[in-house]
């Protein structure tokens, strides 16, 4: 029998694929072209390295990481892989997880992609979707809530960011080449990062 979190990253997996071409059309607007093919062959490759009968976390995410920088082209790689590798230090030798670890856990993510993309809120990435789903996952943890309803409430504001980010120009990027003409698209990014958030949170709940 596979372990939860193989289940819960073959399932991030399985939603990246289902929406790749998606993606990659949202990519077409204002970059390469390649968002969703890259995330797909990224994660496919995780699913292949990634040993089923582990429940070490901290282990998995890290090896999700590696596999995501290596495997995944562009700026989504070396963004994904960070963000992966830096959740897997809080979550080191862990076979669960506590609703206030996961916040931890998303925190360090988004400090790695900030470092490692020199990018900030407001211009036109997945940190537009990513930072307002910890803020409003950290109210509801603060209210008491679970972990489930957390990110319930993560993915709402996540959604949100990514109607934020077409009403913005990029300033990160080759969508930055664009100028204004960037206004009108959603960040394929924020996207991505907001179908991972679905799919932990369609995994709790199962």
């Amino acid at each position: 029998m596979s372990s939860r979190i193989y289940n819960c990253i073959a399932g991030i997996s399985a939603k990246i694929e289902e929406n790749k071409d998606f993606l990659t059309e949202l990519d077409r607007e204002i970059g390469d072209a390649d968002h969703g093919v890259n995330m797909a062959r990224g994660f496919h490759a995780v699913t292949e390295k990634l040993p089923q009968d582990s429940d070490d976390i901290g282990a998995a995410l890290k090896k999700t990481g590696m596999t995501l920088l290596s495997k995944v082209g562009g700026a989504s790689g070396p963004l994904y892989g960070t963000a992966y590798m830096e959740a897997a230090k809080i979550a080191a030798g862990k076979n669960e997880i506590t609703a206030e670890e996961f916040g931890e856990m998303l925190a360090a993510a988004i400090a790695g992609i900030q470092k490692r993309g020199k990018a900030v809120r407001g211009e036109k990435t997945m940190l537009d979707a990513l930072m307002p789903a910890y803020d409003a996952y950290m109210a509801a943890i603060g209210e008491g809530k679970d972990m489930a309803a957390g990110l319930d409430a993560a993915v709402e504001a996540a959604k949100e960011g990514i109607e934020f980010t077409k009403t913005i120009r990029a300033t990160k990027g080759r969508a930055s080449y664009l100028g204004d003409r960037s206004i009108g698209h959603q960040d394929p990014g924020a996207t991505s990062a907001t179908l991972t958030l679905e799919t932990i949170r369609d995994f709790i709940r199962s």
